[in-house]
């Protein structure tokens, strides 16, 4: 078996402002890097469309229908100051979930390892009843909810290390015990959640703010102090991670200083708990990363890691 990489080319098609940093770009510079021979072991899909029903494991029925209608035949129809639809971008948002989808599946039936989703719009600030920050439907929630209601997975676990905090995840997975919910992210920042205090109706959710220039010290402080002993608890036989590369210290949107040393390490961690709980099985989704370089670069070393499995601290 072997790591499964899905995308689609509806992804790049979603188009934002020209000051936007969002854009297809993003995509087009993973793309680039993971066609490098160090990679060629990668097994490679396009994702399929999600089904309306998986929207609605996430969503309700308003925002999935009102997001479709609002999609203009041509230009940029603006939902709020940073979120955006063109006429590509209901496909781009069903691809990317379909994607989520897709990979759960390919890892719990064990065609694969486990995968990595180049998608975008990323997902993690769409809430249940409302899109917002760059996101219209919440990839990650959906995954976790495919696997706990279509798969029968008793216990999923998101971990969500962008550098802002997924207000939607958490507002998804608020009361569903089977989930949690584990996030690092700079705070104060967009979207102004993500206090320690927030912790889930039934204690499943995990947030770890750190105060703006934190590094390496600091955030994997955080992770082994805090989200590594909360998924041991819990002992989830699913992980997903939702896999923003924004923290990185050359990113334009925040203010952490994290380099892709932090991310290979992240992702050995996650890895390992993964091994010890859910048979390995674990799926990550692209959400944030803006500086084209330094995205490129995190999102080679986040792969590598997931095609070779743990190491050491």
């Amino acid at each position: 078996m072997a790591t499964l990489l899905l995308t689609h080319p509806a992804c790049l098609r979603h188009r934002v402002p020209p000051d936007h940093p969002e854009t297809p770009a993003r995509l087009q510079v993973i793309e680039r890097i993971l066609a490098n021979e160090a990679f060629s072991g990668l097994l490679r899909e396009e994702s399929p469309a999600a089904e309306i029903d998986h929207l609605l494991l996430a969503h309700d029925a308003e925002l999935v229908e009102a997001l479709r209608e609002h999609v203009p035949e041509e230009g940029l129809r603006p939902l709020d100051a940073d979120s955006w639809l063109s006429p590509g971008s209901w496909r781009a948002a069903l691809h990317a979930a379909g994607a989520a989808v897709r990979a759960v599946g390919a890892v719990a039936n064990r065609e694969v390892d486990n995968a990595f989703c180049a998608i975008r719009p990323p997902g993690h600030h769409a809430e249940r009843h409302k899109a917002m920050g760059f996101c219209l439907f919440n990839n990650a929630a959906i995954a976790a909810r495919y696997a706990t209601e279509e798969l029968g997975a008793e216990r999923v676990a998101i971990v969500d290390f962008d550098v802002h905090h997924g207000n939607g995840t958490q507002d998804i997975v608020w009361d569903e015990p089977d989930i949690m919910y584990c996030s690092t992210h700079q705070h104060p920042a967009y979207p102004g959640t993500g206090q320690v205090t927030e912790t889930g109706a039934h204690g499943n959710v995990v947030n770890c703010p750190l105060p703006p220039r934190s590094g390496s010290q600091q955030f994997r402080e955080a992770v082994r102090t805090r989200i590594l002993p909360a998924l041991d608890d819990f002992a989830p036989e699913f992980l997903i991670i939702s896999a923003g590369f924004d923290a990185h210290a050359a990113d334009p949107l925040a203010q952490l200083n994290l380099r892709e040393e932090d991310f290979a390490w992240v992702t050995m961690r996650l890895m390992e708990v993964a091994a010890r709980h859910a048979g390995g099985r674990i799926v990550s989704l692209l959400e944030g990363g803006y500086d084209l370089k330094a995205l490129a670069a995190s999102v080679a070393v986040h792969v590598k890691v997931l095609m070779q499995g743990g190491g050491d601290d």
